[in-house]
């Protein structure tokens, strides 16, 4: 968990503590007024739990003092814009998370972005996609929504080729030979990347494992315009619009192109990767 969101978490208990001793409730007497276990009253007044909107409405209801809702609400969606845990993102299914990524998307001119294990999901073949949302959903114990989160992928795809919108992705070479789907859906994507290397819009650099690296690969992340990077990692999903944070992505970023190759090395590397599917 993410320093700032924990910081975040811990004022909103504090702010949540100050409104039951203004309405002059003990824990105990709230926890029964909420019809709540006494433990959940604690966890969320110290920063061990994080509220739902339901909630601190029900909590501003409770302290006599609902007008204090919007800023508790105000308060929640600031540390959401940081933190969205997979359970809570996934609990319907993948589809509304591609949808909400349409929407980013849409309003965004520069793409930037780096892998270092899996396919970017805007350059992913359907058979390839599929292959990640299953696997995604079995770990993560969500709904299936496979075919819809498909399509809603397939469907941002459309942005690679409309004109004035630039896409510059690097990933690892270790992307190119992950095996997380069968041979015949990664050599289906990987021609598919072979394809994308010509479309005006799109600049692919693959980072080779014999480069020199400038910073160790840890984590892929997307850099939306200069105003937001999108983080992810096993449980969460950080959404990170601070200024200091994006222009720490865009080093990471500019550190990770030094060692990266363009062109004939690139697609060498892709060839490579390719002709070891057919030879397993």
């Amino acid at each position: 968990m993410s320093t700032d969101f924990q910081q975040a978490r811990l004022a909103l208990g504090t702010r949540l503590r100050e409104l039951r001793s203004e309405g002059s409730l003990t824990g105990r007497e709230m926890a029964s007024k909420l019809g709540w276990p006494h433990s959940k009253i604690s966890k969320l007044e110290n920063g061990k739990q994080t509220a739902t909107a339901e909630d601190v409405i029900a909590w501003a209801e409770a302290c006599g003092r609902p007008d204090a809702a919007k800023e508790l609400k105000a308060h929640l969606r600031g540390m959401e814009t940081r933190y969205r845990t997979w359970r809570r993102q996934l609990a319907g299914g993948h589809q509304a998370r591609q949808q909400a990524g349409i929407a980013e998307s849409q309003r965004t001119r520069l793409f930037r972005g780096f892998q270092e294990s899996v396919i970017p999901g805007i350059f992913q073949t359907a058979e390839y996609a599929r292959w990640m949302f299953t696997v995604s959903a079995d770990f993560h114990q969500s709904p299936r929504d496979t075919d819809e989160a498909v399509r809603a992928r397939i469907r941002r795809q459309e942005l690679l080729y409309e004109p004035g919108r630039e896409f510059r992705f690097l990933v690892w070479e270790a992307a190119l030979r992950m095996r997380v789907c069968p041979p015949e859906v990664m050599a289906g994507q990987l021609d598919r990347l072979t394809g994308l290397m010509g479309l005006s819009t799109v600049s692919l650099g693959v980072i080779p494992f014999s480069a020199q690296l400038a910073l160790p690969p840890s984590h892929g992340f997307w850099i939306y315009d200069d105003r937001l990077v999108i983080v992810e990692n096993l449980n969460a999903e950080m959404w990170l619009d601070d200024a200091a944070d994006v222009a720490l992505y865009a080093r990471a970023w500019n550190k990770f192109r030094e060692s990266a190759v363009y062109g004939r090395p690139a697609h060498a590397l892709v060839a490579s990767a390719r002709s070891l599917l057919e030879t397993s």
